[in-house]
């Protein structure tokens, strides 16, 4: 049996053991990733991965089991364990699903220039090539680390429901560390991009030009840095602390399994409670939102790993929790409908509520008009660190690349800048938010057996008015 057939197999075998309900997802993986360390090439890797997880949900309650054997006796042995998880697990509430649609689609992620075709050879001279450019600079520079991976991700998901919906979907991701030292002074840098398509991304992202920048406005903070002032003033914060904050503040808190205390042992838990939606948590300037079908971002989906349509979803609208990131199971908890945000990193894991791409929504300021408007601040257009409690409640963000604003105008950098603050009055201090979207890559870790996925985080540059910095 091919292995389309084997995922139809599994999910009509196990509808004739009983399940009221079957799902089987098969998933090949084609992973090339390397690392260079001060320009040499430290490790290369090519893996290459395919299965078939089912999901049963039988007496109330689910099961899951997967399988790299992909032989029809193989499959058939899968769905019989997860039948007996379901079947012994005896929950006091059973579990239900939100009901959907049937969907019968084949999308896929286009490539200008397909992975497959590039040479890991050409890929790693690209690399090089912005290694040496960087050390054409003449900085002191004692660390150097780069890491590129690409993946091409086939798969084909049926459901007990009528579903059918195959997918490919090719990603890339470059991230890197930059040490640089000035007597015994050290600034590091850290950026990761990522992209839902092919080899283009490196041009698409302007990866040479935006590393040397990189490495030189820390060179500047080094040599031409002072402390950054404190008390109470206006911070403009660039895409990249919109983005972390989005992420950390809102994505986590509005997961519907952390507000009904599913991953309070894992990933955490959340300040928000059920009965939020409507509650404020910031101005009424303030979107956030969630969205996968955001074109090249590198948590682009069309469906999840459910089976249901993406969309943008609004987790702060208007400065007010507006929904939650839902699953069929904890929209059917809370009565309402899947938005699609079941995912999971390969055939071998349950797919679980996480998020995709998270970001500010983009208004019509100018990063211009911002600064002109403050009269004493700092303008934090990256981070370097960040921390967020268990209930994603209180934040702390360090700035990297930041500068003094005075009467409207852009002075010399500072350093570590701190911004600390409630997501509520994060959120709330916000009064101007740009129309300049950026993204970053990011990794999302969640769930036991853990589960680190592909997500975008950014924004707009945004204004807070009056904050406590340190």
């Amino acid at each position: 049996m091919s292995d389309p057939d084997l995922v139809d197999y599994a999910v009509e075998y196990a509808q004739s053991k009983g399940a009221a309900y079957a799902e089987a997802r098969y998933e090949h993986q084609v992973e090339e990733s390397f690392t260079l360390k001060n320009g040499v090439l430290d490790a290369l890797g090519l893996t290459e991965d395919a299965g078939i997880g089912v999901r049963v949900l039988a007496n109330g309650s689910l099961g899951f089991a997967a399988t790299n054997f992909l032989t029809k006796g193989e499959i058939k042995a899968v769905v019989d364990s997860a039948l007996r998880s379901a079947k012994g697990a005896k929950r006091k509430d059973p579990i239900v699903f939100a009901p959907e649609p049937a969907v019968v689609s084949n999308w896929s992620v286009p490539e200008s220039r397909k992975l497959a075709n590039v040479p890991v050879e050409d890929k790693v001279e690209e690399v090089q090539h912005i290694d040496r450019e960087l050390v054409d600079l003449n900085y002191k520079m004692p660390a150097r680390f780069f890491a590129l991976n690409t993946i091409r991700i086939t798969k084909y998901f049926a459901n007990s429901e009528g579903s059918k919906i195959r997918s490919y979907s090719p990603r890339v991701r470059f991230w890197y560390f930059l040490t640089l030292m000035k007597d015994s002074d050290v600034e590091q840098c850290y950026r990761n991009y990522g992209w839902a398509g092919g080899w283009e991304a490196l041009k698409e992202w302007r990866t040479l030009d935006k590393t040397l920048e990189e490495a030189r406005t820390a060179w500047n903070a080094l040599d031409h840095g002072t402390k950054s002032p404190e008390g109470r003033m206006d911070l403009v914060a660039g895409p990249q602390v919109a983005g972390i904050a989005s992420h950390e503040s809102c994505g986590h808190p509005t997961e519907a399994d952390r507000v009904l205390g599913r991953e309070a042992s894992q990933a955490g838990k959340s300040f928000i409670s059920p009965e939020s939606v409507g509650m404020k948590v910031g101005s009424p300037v303030v979107n956030v939102v969630d969205d996968p079908t955001v074109e090249h971002a590198i948590a682009f989906y069309l469906y999840d790993d459910e089976g249901v349509r993406a969309r943008r979803r609004y987790l702060y609208k208007d400065g007010i929790v507006n929904e939650f990131l839902q699953n069929r199971e904890t929209a059917a908890v809370l009565g309402t409908k899947s938005n699609g945000a079941a995912r999971a990193t390969n055939y071998d894991r349950e797919a679980i509520v996480r998020m995709a791409n998270t970001f500010v929504e983009p208004k019509d300021w100018s990063v211009e008009e911002m600064i002109e408007d403050v009269k004493h601040g700092i303008y934090m257009k990256s981070f370097m660190e960040w921390n967020i409690d268990d209930k994603r409640y209180n934040g702390k963000y360090v700035g990297r690349e930041a500068y003094l604003i005075e009467n409207g105008e852009v002075k010399g950098p500072v350093r570590k800048t701190v911004v600390e603050l409630t997501t509520p009055a994060f959120w709330s201090a916000v009064d101007a938010v740009g129309k300049d979207l950026e993204f970053e890559a990011g990794w999302c870790g969640k769930s036991d057996p853990g589960q680190p996925l592909d997500a975008a985080m950014g924004g707009p540059t945004i204004r807070l008015r009056n904050v406590s910095l340190r």
